[in-house]
């Protein structure tokens, strides 16, 4: 007998009949006599359209300021995930199987006070466990938890993830399977490059890393948290048949294991490559070389909670100006160029700049550590299909690359290539 979280997303809750098929999986490691809870996101869409309403109800109402307020946009956009968890339950209970659903507060599930975008402070599992140890299958509704006000707090987009490895880490889960419409992690966007294969494991490094850099299987807060309580996650397709053969099996079921490193005994030096589109460069021209000023560009820009990413500095001859640049996501660009604005004064640059439409190419692999010419390869492949690069940031165990975004498919295909990653 094993102890098992299993997180369904809004696709494989997309209608009833997708729900029933979930509750098919959720009774098959029940016969199999496992513990089990289910933490399922909203209904495909419908948190898209919750959010349209929040958004639009100022207008209707004839506000002359588009603003709301987070702890209302929590308290709707938390109700698409109350309405699967009771859905799901009585799924399950057509079917003979003991089940209740949980909201995040009745848990609880603990968090910070940033709403729409909280992060867990803590889980009290001792409820939940003593259900499950009497045969009960918790459904809880991801998402969403118990703010210091006693208010609804959500996680932020895929924040079911995050609530699915959490309480896995709080129950002490042997597993955590997380749903998908894709069978699992996949050395690129199998879209993009057809010969895309699909891994066995990957470790918790590495899929942080591509996870953070565009690959958009898992949401990064939730890799973290499985690299920091170490908890095996597999991700698998919930569009499988739910009792086809190997679905049950407790130790290697279909998908890919994301696992401690030394889970992994063949580390393949490029595990991986993500990319992400949309990409903005902000360049500062003439900026005066002086200690701090890294500190005005950049403090300001994190108190704006917008996200930096790749920084190149050039310091002019006589070492008196530099140009800093710097990539932010393309939603962030009109709000950057504002606070940048905001405080020329401080940072003292003669003119800013920015270029939209780009795109950061990454190599991952932690079998990077230990092999030189990496990098190398990479600038060779790409230099032969005349893609030009803007900018370039490593780490122990990835290189990202930024380069026009017309060219972006062709350098995911042809770094693809050149490690070898088409090869079965």
């Amino acid at each position: 007998m094993a102890r098992i979280v299993m997180k369904f997303g809004g696709t494989s809750v997309a209608n009833l009949e997708r729900i029933h098929n979930v509750a098919r999986h959720v009774k098959r490691e029940v016969d199999a006599g496992h513990e089990v809870a289910v933490v399922v996101s909203a209904m495909s869409g419908k948190t898209n359209e919750l959010v349209g309403w929040v958004q639009d109800t100022p207008k209707v109402a004839g506000a002359s300021s588009p603003f709301y307020d987070a702890r209302e946009y929590d308290a709707v956009v938390a109700s698409g995930e109350q309405v699967t968890s009771g859905l799901l339950a009585i799924a399950l209970q057509s079917m003979g199987i003991n089940a209740r659903s949980w909201q995040g507060w009745q848990i609880p599930i603990r968090t910070d006070n940033a709403h729409g975008a909280a992060r867990i402070l803590d889980i009290d599992g001792s409820d939940i466990i003593r259900r499950m140890g009497e045969g009960q299958v918790a459904v809880v509704a991801g998402f969403q938890g118990l703010g210091p006000d006693n208010r609804i707090a959500t996680l932020g987009r895929g924040g079911s993830d995050t609530s699915a490895v959490a309480i896995a880490a709080a129950v002490k889960a042997d597993r955590c399977d997380i749903y998908t419409d894709v069978d699992g992690v996949y050395t690129t966007d199998p879209r993009i490059v057809p010969k895309a294969r699909r891994m066995k494991k990957i470790s918790f490094e590495e899929m942080l890393e591509m996870a953070s850099l565009g690959a958009k299987v898992l949401q990064v807060r939730s890799v973290e948290l499985a690299m920091v309580h170490k908890v095996r996650t597999f991700v698998r397709s919930s569009f499988e048949d739910p009792d086809a053969p190997g679905m049950g099996d407790l130790i290697n079921p279909p998908g890919t294991l994301i696992c401690d490193e030394e889970e992994i005994v063949e580390q393949e030096v490029v595990t991986g490559i993500a990319y992400a589109k949309d990409e903005a460069q902000i360049s500062l021209r003439r900026v005066a070389d002086r200690p701090g000023v890294s500190a005005a560009i950049f403090g300001p820009l994190a108190e704006a909670h917008i996200n930096v990413d790749m920084i190149v500095q050039n310091i002019s001859e006589d070492g008196s100006k530099t140009d800093m640049t710097f990539t932010v996501p393309f939603g962030d660009v009109e709000k950057a160029m504002q606070v940048l604005h905001s405080n020329k004064d401080k940072i003292g640059f003669d003119v800013v700049q920015n270029e939209t439409g780009l795109c950061k190419v990454s190599v991952v692999g932690i079998g990077m550590r230990s092999h030189a010419g990496v990098a190398a390869t990479a600038f060779k492949a790409l230099a032969e299909k005349s893609i030009n690069i803007r900018a370039i940031t490593t780490s122990e165990i990835k290189i990202s690359i930024l380069i026009d975004g017309a060219y972006s498919e062709l350098a995911v295909r042809t770094l693809h290539s050149a490690y070898g990653l088409d090869k079965s």
